[in-house]
């Protein structure tokens, strides 16, 4: 709404102000219910003091052009007030009346009731003054913000054109060569024509969920695993089957009787530091696996953002590096490994899947976020992703350490758990005559929060004696004030 006053006239400002709204209303420009900017904004605007623009509110309100609301403030309603008694005594102002859509019966059904639990925790985790093991986000300390500024002031420096801000719907190029030859590194072969670029792990699962499967078909994964998953296959119509998982990763030894029975449209696994339990799919169990891929001619989408967190001994090969042919999906994620906000992830597939996912991108997306690409693309050219690597290694390993340690001072407690060899989660499992909700309850209200068990399973009653802690995000003096509440609590109950 743009309101002007001309300071040369000699009319009262106030007045000017209220002729200018009052035509405006007349001329049909602002409706009932058009709600005014407050004194202070209108006053900011049109550069007078508030108080002018309060003597030219009260001005049409006294008029009937407008009418002030608790909470909301001034807002239209001259011709509602027109109407509402006419000389006849009818009083014409129901059907002005505004009746709310019910927005129940508009929204799908399996949007309408989403469970969203997983989500509240993540996002209430990061409030101020927390101390959040919930979520699995980057370090902040290992890339600083002088790097972020070099890095952005030396991409819009040696950028040329209007056109620059865009990419392909594949993804940068310069991105996609570096993505190559990163995946490389892991033994995997893989050209940018075969890399689809996108904003993180979840967007690349629900493209690919919307490519290949149908409402009614199956997907076997393992479990417990990720809430994100479970709901992109249902949300898609997909029915899931679970396999469990042991200190070995999913259990093998009968997928497939599961296959011959459920023809699974592909095997979701998670098989590096698995979210949430921190364990790898064994050598043999890959091996396994890939097997049952070729005998079904079924795919296996391999989910992959911890793989190069590993803290002890060697890293297992990466079952898209054990593939002869073309039957795995693999997507990557940055998002434990890169700067905390700058999501980036990748598929690497057949270029026959990738050119399918990139025509999908292309109907749903106008860009991908190019600052973010240009950004991951310049670390890998000048190396300092590598040297940041290490450092996040280097700081994650203490820090699973420092939780560890805490851990183990449970364990007379009855607190039990697996130090993982790597990734950014521990699995624990609380002594069962601990009250999970309200033990959860406690401390969140002391500004700790974790993820409980029974989230990562499609049946909610499962899970119930399990937390995912997560080592990533905190720093070394949160994890020592927020496990050592944990450990009282537990102590004293």
């Amino acid at each position: 709404m743009l309101i002007s006053i001309d300071k040369t006239d000699k009319t009262p400002y106030y007045l000017q102000i209220f002729a200018s709204i009052k035509k405006k209303i007349l001329a049909g420009e602002m409706l009932d219910g058009f709600v005014l900017p407050s004194e202070r904004e209108m006053a900011a605007a049109i550069g007078v003091h508030r108080n002018t623009v309060t003597k030219a509110y009260n001005e049409l309100k006294s008029e009937g052009f407008v009418a002030s609301t608790q909470g909301i403030g001034y807002r239209v309603q001259f011709r509602m007030e027109q109407n509402s008694d006419t000389d006849d005594g009818i009083n014409r102002s129901h059907p002005l009346k505004r009746k709310g859509v019910h927005w129940e019966s508009y929204i799908k059904e399996e949007y309408l009731h989403l469970e969203s639990d997983f989500d509240d925790l993540y996002s209430k985790s990061y409030d101020a003054g927390s101390i959040s093991f919930a979520g699995g986000i980057s370090s902040p300390t290992v890339y600083m913000k002088k790097d972020i500024a070099t890095g952005i002031q030396q991409i819009l420096t040696h950028s040329h054109g209007t056109s620059y801000f865009y990419t392909p719907y594949a993804g940068d190029l310069t991105l996609r060569k570096h993505l190559a030859a990163f995946l490389h590194t892991k033994g995997i072969n893989a050209s940018p024509s075969g890399i689809q670029v996108f904003s993180e792990m979840n967007q690349a699962l629900d493209f690919l969920v919307t490519l290949l499967l149908k409402p009614g078909e199956t997907v076997i994964a393992e479990e417990p695993l990720s809430p994100d998953v479970f709901r992109t296959i249902k949300l898609a119509g997909g029915e899931i089957i679970t396999v469990p998982v042991d200190e070995d990763g999913m259990i093998c030894d009968n997928l497939a009787p599961l296959i011959e029975k459920h023809h699974p449209r592909f095997i979701y696994i998670n098989s590096s530091f698995q979210d949430p339990t921190g364990t790898c799919l064994s050598l043999p169990r890959r091996k396994q696996l890939l097997d049952l891929s070729y005998q079904y001619k079924v795919p296996i989408i391999e989910e992959d953002a911890a793989s190069d967190l590993n803290y002890e001994g060697l890293q297992l090969p990466r079952i898209k590096a054990l593939d002869g042919g073309s039957n795995v999906i693999y997507i990557f994620s940055f998002a434990l490994t890169f700067v905390p906000g700058v999501s980036i992830a990748f598929v690497a597939g057949p270029k026959r899947l990738i050119d399918s996912l990139s025509n999908l991108v292309s109907v749903r997306l106008i860009s991908l976020d190019w600052l973010s690409q240009k950004l991951l693309a310049q670390s890998f050219e000048t190396n300092l992703y590598y040297q940041k690597l290490q450092l996040f290694q280097e700081e994650y390993r203490k820090k699973r350490d420092r939780m560890c340690g805490w851990l183990d001072r449970m364990k007379t407690r009855g607190v039990t758990y697996r130090k993982p060899g790597g990734g950014v989660y521990i699995w624990c499992k609380i002594p069962s005559d601990i009250d999970m909700k309200l033990f959860f309850h406690n401390m969140e209200q002391a500004g700790v929060s974790f993820v409980p068990g029974n989230v990562f399973y499609l049946d909610k009653k499962r899970g119930g004696s399990f937390i995912r802690l997560n080592y990533s995000y905190p720093t070394a003096e949160q994890i020592d004030r927020g496990m050592s509440m944990i450990h009282d609590y537990l102590l004293a109950h």
